[in-house]
């Protein structure tokens, strides 16, 4: 009785302490949603000056074309990830010694030392091999809006995609810097062509939970010297 009394106590004492935990995690994952919301080009005033073109409101090169180049303007970026690394290790190492005293034949150390007591050897090997292999994968299209445009032509681009399926949802996110040059005419990039690119791709639900241990397990995974 006291045994169990004491069971029910720690796992009281570690879901209290895990609440805070659960708190912060849906804080943080509230604010990148809030980071990763598109961007709407804001209205700006037109220029008091009399004339009837306002650049200010809206230009757009003859040598551009469609392309988009202002914030606001939606771009579609083509997720074509595909990563493979591979590592291998080995190493071997002897080494062998081995001393040995010829004791006097004759005299009273002759008697008292043996053949057999004066002698040593050692022998030390080691044989070491670790292979390590790692490869990923991420196809499909997202599309995305312009948040920011500096002056060098460079553009911040960021946006999410989100899948409400019957099992659960999944979110891709992504956000990086591309230049006007690297955009085709159809407003399409690749992903391969975003510097600094920040592509998140996770699920929650059924299947996700799943997938994972549980915080009861994951306390001791943490706390175990196994």
């Amino acid at each position: 009785m006291r045994l169990s009394h004491a069971v029910l106590a720690a796992v009281s004492l570690i879901a209290l302490a895990s609440s805070p935990l659960e708190a912060a995690k849906k804080k943080k994952r509230e604010v990148e949603r809030d980071y990763y919301m598109p961007t709407v080009a804001q209205p700006v005033a037109p220029a008091a000056n009399g004339s009837i073109f306002q650049a200010s409101v809206g230009y757009t090169p003859l040598t551009s074309g469609a392309r988009a180049t202002t914030v606001g303007d939606i771009i579609t970026i083509v997720l074509v990830e595909r990563t493979q690394a591979s590592k291998t290790t080995s190493a071997d190492t002897a080494r062998n010694g081995s001393v040995g005293l010829t004791p006097p034949s004759t005299g009273i150390l002759s008697k008292l030392i043996s053949p057999t007591d004066i002698g040593a050897s050692g022998q030390n090997t080691f044989a070491g091999k670790g292979n390590a292999s790692q490869s990923n994968a991420l196809t499909g299209e997202i599309t995305v809006t312009i948040a920011a445009v500096y002056p060098n032509g460079t553009m911040l681009v960021k946006g999410e995609k989100a899948l409400t399926l019957n099992r659960g949802d999944e979110f891709i996110q992504i956000s990086g810097l591309v230049r006007q040059a690297d955009i085709a005419p159809d407003n399409r990039i690749a992903s391969t062509r975003v510097a600094d690119a920040k592509i998140i791709y996770k699920g929650k639900g059924e299947i996700a939970n799943a997938s994972r241990q549980g915080w009861f397990q994951r306390f001791f995974s943490a706390i175990s010297p196994f």
